[in-house]
């Protein structure tokens, strides 16, 4: 998958982190200046955004990089590689978010999508998940 692809898929999930907020909007921003707000390659990045578990968003989404020949832009991939740089040091770090549930305190990287809680860390209390655990 191109750089840009694996950055946009990347970002989706994380975008509660300041830092992976701000690289994305960069990247996004540069799509829509270069090919305009109302472009189906932005249009494919928004409606991604607003449904990322849609498989059918995602083809679209990869289809019209691929189209769009996104990763012949030097400028475009630099800002996926910087955005996939901060991805990286984000799982690197655990993400520590430190919250409280019930008297349950949860310490490591969490994603709350569609209905699906991803904890990559432990949870510390009641019950115990190392690594990268999955709750539904």
């Amino acid at each position: 998958m191109d750089p840009i692809s694996v950055a946009i898929f990347g970002a989706l999930g994380k975008l509660s982190a300041d830092a992976i907020t701000e690289s994305y909007h960069a990247l996004k921003a540069a799509i829509a200046k270069k090919y305009g707000v109302d472009s189906d390659i932005t249009k494919a990045v928004d409606d991604v955004e607003k449904k990322p578990d849609s498989t059918g968003r995602k083809e679209t989404l990869k289809e019209e990089l691929a189209n769009a020949k996104l990763d012949n832009d030097p400028e475009l991939v630099k800002l996926a590689e910087t955005l996939i740089e901060k991805l990286k040091e984000l799982d690197k770090s655990g993400s520590s978010i430190t919250s409280s549930f019930q008297h349950t305190n949860v310490l490591g990287g969490i994603n709350i999508q569609g209905g699906k809680v991803d904890i990559g860390g432990d949870v510390v209390g009641g019950n115990k998940i190392t690594g990268g655990g999955s709750t539904k």
